[in-house]
This record gives C-alpha cells, structure tokens and sequence, in this order.
C-alpha cells in the first residue's frame, strides 16, 4: 500500500513536471514517425490485459513482437535518441498514476511470449504489478531469456523493500542498465 501510493505521488509529479519535456517529445515525434505515442496490449497484474503507452521508436509499420525479436533497421533517429535516454518511458506515468503499473516492477510481457508467461507464472510474479524499471532491466537482463528473467523478477520481489525500490529508480535514471535490446542485423 506504501509503495502504491509512492508510484501514485511520483507518476503525479513526473507528469506534471515532464509535461513541458513530453509535449516537445511528443511534437517531434509527429515528424518522426507522424504517431508519436505507442500503445500495446501487454499482460499485466494476475495476468490482466492493460494498454501500456511509450513514446515511438520504431517505424509504425514495425511488426508488434517483443523488442529483442524486432530490427534495429526498425528504430527511427528520433527513436534511438529516446531509447538512450530512456524518455521513451515517460508516457508510462500515466499507466502508474492509473494502477496498471508500479514504478519498479518486472516489466510487462507480451500475451505472445508465452514462455516467459509459463515461467512467471510458476514464480506467482502476476501478483505484482508490472514495473518501468527492475532488477532485471539494471542487470540488463532482457526478455530474450525468459527462465533468467523470471527468476530475477522473483528475487526483486522477495526483496523488495523501500530502499531497494529507491535504489533501482536512481540506477535507472542515472543510466544503469539498457533494457530490452533489439537484435542487430547479421546476428
């Protein structure tokens, strides 16, 4: 309930105080890709559908798959920019404002990746809501390997306190960790 109501307060703030940051982001994006926002059904708290909303990366005509599947020929200038850093994720304040998502949290899979639903599943992981940020993302442990994945989730949780909630905010903001990686051609 502490936690919720932190990721309430903050989402609050970040939105109010980024509006300015997002509205330009936003204006950018229009001649970027000419759709600045991206909305995708992602599976979320006990496996609930919720429309998680970013900031466009990638081409509109990029196929919806999990990011390490898709292209970097995908990714627009534009797009690499706000993945470097990371203001892709600014939009995510209004899933966290709205309860959909946490601050900190595993992050939030596609209903496809069904391997890596079975083995969040078996850890009791939907009882949480999915994050922005985590242990997994400052580890730069991406969806590409879903046990790992699923196993870090579950340690974040088990010890999630305040001040380890705190800590991965601030390892997130200050860089650490790249997130889910687009595979690079040739590989």
């Amino acid at each position: 309930m502490l936690m919720r109501s932190i990721d309430f307060v903050l989402a609050l703030f970040g939105l109010l105080a980024g509006f300015p940051v997002m509205l330009i982001l936003f204006l950018v994006g229009l001649f970027d890709t000419g759709s600045p926002l991206f909305v995708q059904e992602r599976v979320g708290r006990h496996q609930r559908p919720f429309r998680l909303v970013k900031f466009r990366t990638m081409k509109v005509s990029t196929r919806s798959v999990a990011t390490h599947l898709a292209s970097a020929d995908d990714i627009t200038p534009f797009g690499r920019f706000l993945r470097r850093s990371k203001l892709d994720e600014l939009p995510q304040l209004w899933n966290v404002l709205k309860g959909e998502m946490s601050l900190v949290g595993p992050r939030p899979c596609l209903f496809n990746q069904t391997v890596l639903i079975d083995e969040r599943e078996r850890r009791d992981v939907f009882a949480w809501r999915p994050g922005i940020t985590g242990l997994a993302q400052v580890n730069e442990i991406d969806m590409s390997t879903p046990e790992l994945l699923a196993k870090t989730d579950r340690v974040m949780l088990d010890q999630l306190t305040l001040g380890l909630y705190f800590k991965l905010i601030v390892m997130t903001v200050t860089g650490k960790g790249a997130g889910d990686r687009v595979k690079e051609e040739g590989k």
